[in-house]
């Protein structure tokens, strides 16, 4: 019977029901109609995904499964691809909501959880759970955690660790057929209506790119523009782009640049005219050869890797072995290709010349271990590498928030930067020496002159830097805070998650993954610039249109006017543009006009040509009124490249009788980019 090779196979599987009962001990009522109420969602809660806040007793007839995650655990990014199949599977029974119950400061705050959404192309409802209320009422001790609600609204499952798509597939298809049989109406299945946030494109050039490295002797930069799934080389004097490897689909196809496919590629490392990838989400990696134009795989089968292989164990077929998620490659000065396997929280190497791949630091176990040999040391999602010769190799440690050391010839592993005390919560945003200093989920680690280590501080949105001969680590640009984006010195430079990091010729080319560009630290100046292509139309993916910071950049991006003396009662605001010869505002993009009274909006609009008018009000006494402008605009018949402007005017006001003006007026001349 159907039933019994399900309750077989769940027990094969283990996943556990409440009560702590094996699955092959229960009766299919046990199995699928939970006991408990599941509990209501509390109101004060950020949604992303949908227009408005979820009920559980709007939910009832949906089988509902609740996701605990935190963006930057690996393990939490593993469940998401599992949940999209379900989801695409059971698409009119299941809701899959995503319950973002944040480790990091800097994960709770909601925005940065949007970009995550965005960057992951999440499609189901998530609550931003910053202060675990709704962990505590389903009892969720770690994550990843799932758990599953029936149709009825009574919670019935909750188990922690990754789930395999078999298991929800065996789990929920009984599920079905149990509450079918017995009313087929008590399942609803009518779609769920969504307000997808990750959607979208940004309309950059470049989609959370993840890794930078540049290549001084052949002034190339590679870009990892990871949520294109592609390469970007880019020539480093002339800023042009010179090649793109992949096809910007999603996959792990090998074949030319053209038709090559990636999952989300972080770190890369180059060996002559080999160029090794990290492609994450496909637990591969690839190798593109920059002469002849082509992509092969040279280890991972293509498959997510269930367990860690043990320390010292060597495959010689390394296209055969399933991997977990590797983040960064780098060579040493052997010719030996060392990984930052994140899924598995250890560091491997790959032998190119026999063709050999086996683990080589940490013992797989989630933890941050120090002062201990090479086998027995324990990481914790290594996601950057950087190899600073005598056998000595720096990883970005990102869940202990620590850059460590693996020292190949003393077979000792250590902490440069962040806690020294084995702990995985202790983090923060802290100059200082070793022992004192802090760090964020640090996710980048690079050389720079002199012996400097420089350290993409992820989540601090920092630059910091621990100098040559000296064990203190200090920050040398990014504000910090949410994140920003900003050029100039260090006192006003902002990043926002900068992710990758690497040095040449004096500069550090950062890869700024939430403001979707590259940067460039000119450190002799102590400047950021972005780092702007010459030939951006190149990187167009089927009429996309890219956006390039505009002309105006330069100036500030608020303008402050006059006090203003009105009417009070019903007025407008009105906004006239000028644009430069064959410009004009790009049809492709929403351009849009909003006010803010304080933070409540009161008005916003789309500009669709030079003049837009808004109806406001104006309150009597004194109030600010604050217009944000968000502007693309483009040439004449090139409307894939765009061009954008953000601008917000302060507005100080008087309102009663003193004067009948009901109208502010404002104005923006739009300056043509110096292409």
């Amino acid at each position: 019977m159907r039933r019994l090779s399900l309750l077989l196979g769940l027990a094969l599987l283990a996943l556990l029901a409440l009560g702590g009962l094996a699955q092959a001990q229960r009766t299919p009522k046990e199995l699928f109609e939970g006991q408990v109420l599941a509990p209501e969602f509390p109101t004060d809660l950020d949604w992303i995904n949908i227009e408005n806040p979820l009920t559980m007793g709007g939910l009832v007839g949906k089988i509902v499964i609740f996701d605990f995650w935190t963006y930057g655990c690996i393990n939490c990014l593993h469940v998401i691809p599992v949940l999209e199949q379900v989801e695409q599977k059971y698409a009119e029974e299941v809701v899959v909501i995503g319950v973002h119950s944040a480790k990091f400061e800097t994960e709770g705050q909601t925005e940065n959880l949007r970009q995550i959404v965005q960057r992951y192309g999440i499609h189901h409802p998530v609550i931003n759970d910053n202060e675990f209320e709704v962990w505590q009422k389903y009892g969720a001790r770690a994550w990843p955690t799932i758990a599953i609600v029936d149709p009825r609204g009574y919670w019935v499952i909750r188990q922690s660790g990754e789930i395999p798509f078999e298991t929800f597939d065996n789990y929920l298809s009984g599920m079905i057929e149990y509450y079918d049989e017995q009313d087929a109406s008590i399942i609803d299945r009518t779609p769920l209506e969504l307000a997808l946030e990750g959607a979208g494109d940004p309309g950059t050039p470049l989609l959370y790119p993840g890794k930078v490295l540049a290549d001084v002797p052949g002034n190339r930069l590679f870009i990892a523009d990871s949520s294109h799934n592609r390469i970007v080389i880019a020539d480093l004097t002339t800023r042009a782009v010179v090649d793109i490897i992949g096809s910007s689909a999603r996959g792990k196809d090998d074949g030319s640049f053209e038709s090559a496919t990636f999952d989300k590629p972080q770190g890369m490392a180059l060996a002559g005219d080999l160029l090794y990838i990290a492609d994450v989400n496909s637990h591969a990696i690839r190798v593109a050869d920059l002469a002849e134009r082509t992509v092969t795989t040279v280890a991972g089968d293509g498959v997510m890797g269930r367990q860690r292989l043990p320390f010292g164990r060597s495959i010689e077929a390394p296209t055969t072995v399933s991997l977990r998620s590797p983040w960064d490659v780098e060579f040493d000065d052997a010719g030996n290709l060392h990984i930052a396997m994140a899924g598995t929280h250890q560091l491997y190497i790959y032998e190119p010349e026999s063709g050999v791949l086996y683990p080589s630091v940490g013992n797989g176990r989630e933890a941050n271990l120090n002062d201990v040999r090479l086998a027995d040391s324990e990481l914790a999602q290594p996601s950057g590498l950087y190899y600073a010769g005598d056998g000595k190799l720096y990883f970005a440690d990102s869940e202990s928030s620590t850059i460590r050391l693996a020292d190949f010839e003393n077979d000792l592993v250590t902490v440069v930067s962040g806690t020294t005390n084995n702990h995985l919560f202790e983090y923060g945003d802290i100059d200082g020496e070793l022992g004192v200093n802090r760090l964020q989920h640090a996710l980048g680690v690079e050389g720079g002159p002199h012996g400097d280590i420089y350290i993409a501080d992820t989540y601090n949105s920092r630059i910091k830097v621990i100098r040559a001969g000296e064990t203190a680590t200090h920050t040398t640009f990014g504000l910090g805070g949410l994140g920003g984006y900003a050029d100039g010195g260090s006192a006003v430079a902002e990043f926002d998650e900068p992710g990758g990091i690497s040095y040449a010729d004096g500069i550090l080319y950062v890869a700024d993954t939430n403001n979707h560009v590259i940067r460039t630290i000119d450190l002799e100046a102590g400047l950021v610039d972005t780092f702007a292509f010459s030939n951006p139309e190149a990187l167009v993916i089927d009429s996309n249109v890219v956006t390039l910071l505009g002309g105006n950049t330069a100036e500030d991006r608020s303008v402050e006017l006059d006090l203003q003396l009105l009417a009070a009662g019903d007025g407008a605001l009105s906004l006239w543009l000028e644009f430069p010869d064959d410009y004009k505002i790009n049809p492709r993009i929403d351009s849009r006009l909003e006010v803010r009274a304080d933070e409540e909006l009161i008005a916003t609009g789309v500009v669709a040509d030079g003049h837009i008018r808004l109806p406001v009000v104006f309150r009597e006494g004194e109030g600010t009124l604050y217009a944000d402008l968000t502007l693309y605009y483009c040439r004449q018949g090139a409307e894939a490249l765009c061009f954008i402007e953000d601008l917000r005017w302060v507005i100080p006001y008087e309102a009663g009788d003193m004067s009948d003006l009901s109208e502010v007026a404002l104005y923006r001349e739009v300056v043509a980019p110096d292409l």
